[in-house]
């Protein structure tokens, strides 16, 4: 037990180390000179029930200084006003913007389907999506734009964080979503894209088509970003960047609640069993290991049967690395009040991993008014 303990902390704390020096070694990009005849772009954004929020998005769009780009709101089915605020919206916005309605039917995945039909009317070179309850820079599409100019990516992952934090739990969630950001930002550098985020997503029409977009995992409620980016890695192994740009970064909302939160992270877990590719699946059971260590180093050593030494070793190894590499991360996030959470959140986090690894992967979650499997 003491020597797979350590080896599994050990392997941790050297994977944790490499994603550092990856990060750091990862470039800013600075857009430069402004675009003056750049790639069209489509911003894609599904909605259901963000009457609340929409209006702040789509104020966002009015001000972006790149103006090459038209904006697709496919509501699904929303049961507020949020159909009535765009298409009342559209009567005077400074950009094209074109509300989609879709019909009230039965699918496994909403998302998915609002995509598809989405990009099936996009005239935009590049596909853009994020979500309802986002908020977005002046300069986030120019800097997509010349991101994809400069390095011909078929599909661009850009940086999400939430809104101010308002409660420890806000910050946690800062916190714990930093370390999904970074991580996936490091396995693309490495060509080994692993995950992204719908929220900050661009790529190339055409390849969408070329890869069938989501055939194959529109069975599957989540996994509209993750899964297609896989299956443009695989057509293009090299093709998946992350743009690393405080001018791209999206903001999203926290969640207020427990129940919300708890619905959310079910449904990405619950994404893991249908990877095709098995390093996802590798990753996703070594981060549940190295999580294990530390709680079952604690009850060892609670119950006499493990040294104190070893059990300081086990939560030395995963806390002084992650450390350094969450920091990093919240500081480009433009985060660094979070910074003195991560303590906070190391001490939750493997009880977390341990309860959605485990507990959380029966099928079946709440998600925007529905019930999907």
């Amino acid at each position: 037990m003491t020597i797979f303990l350590l080896l599994v902390s050990s392997l941790y704390a050297l994977f944790t180390l490499i994603l550092w020096i990856i990060w750091l070694r990862v470039p800013l990009f600075r857009t430069g000179i402004m675009l003056a005849n750049g790639p069209t772009i489509t911003v894609i954004i599904p909605v259901r029930n963000e009457a609340d929020n929409i209006i702040n998005l789509l104020t966002d769009l009015s001000r972006q200084t790149y103006t090459r780009f038209e904006v697709i709101v496919a509501d699904d089915s929303s049961t507020d006003t949020t159909l009535a605020i765009v298409q009342e919206y559209a009567q005077t916005a400074p950009f094209m913007l074109r509300p989609l309605p879709l019909t009230d039917e039965r699918t496994a995945s909403p998302k998915k389907r609002a995509i598809t039909q989405s990009v099936a009317l996009a005239t935009g070179k590049l596909i853009v999506t994020t979500d309802g309850d986002c908020r977005v820079g002046p300069d986030w599409l120019s800097t997509l734009a010349a991101f994809y100019e400069q390095t011909g990516a078929k599909l661009i992952s850009g940086p999400v964080t939430f809104t101010d934090e308002r409660t420890v739990f806000d910050a946690v969630q800062t916190v714990e979503f930093s370390s999904l950001i970074g991580t996936g930002a490091c396995t693309m550098a490495l060509n080994v894209p692993t995950m992204c985020n719908g929220a900050n997503l661009c790529y190339v029409k055409e390849v969408f088509g070329e890869v069938g977009g989501f055939s194959g995992v529109d069975h599957l409620a989540s996994g509209d970003d993750e899964f297609l980016m896989h299956k443009i890695a695989a057509r293009y192994p090299n093709g998946v960047r992350f743009l690393k740009s405080a001018d791209a970064i999206v903001r999203t909302q926290a969640h207020q609640s427990w129940r919300g939160f708890y619905n959310q992270r079910k449904r990405w877990s619950s994404k893991w069993r249908a990877y095709e590719s098995y390093l996802p699946s590798l990753l996703a059971v070594f981060v549940f290991l190295s999580n294990a260590a530390p709680v079952v180093a604690v009850l060892g050593w609670w119950l006499g049967f493990l040294n104190g030494n070893v059990t300081l070793m086990v939560i030395g190894l995963k806390l002084l690395p992650e450390f350094l590499f969450l920091r990093q991360i919240l500081v480009f996030l433009q985060k660094k009040s979070s910074v003195k959470v991560i303590p906070l959140t190391q001490l939750v986090y493997p009880f977390y991993v341990l309860f959605f690894g485990l507990v959380a992967q029966g099928k079946g979650y709440k998600w925007k008014g529905r019930d999907l499997s």
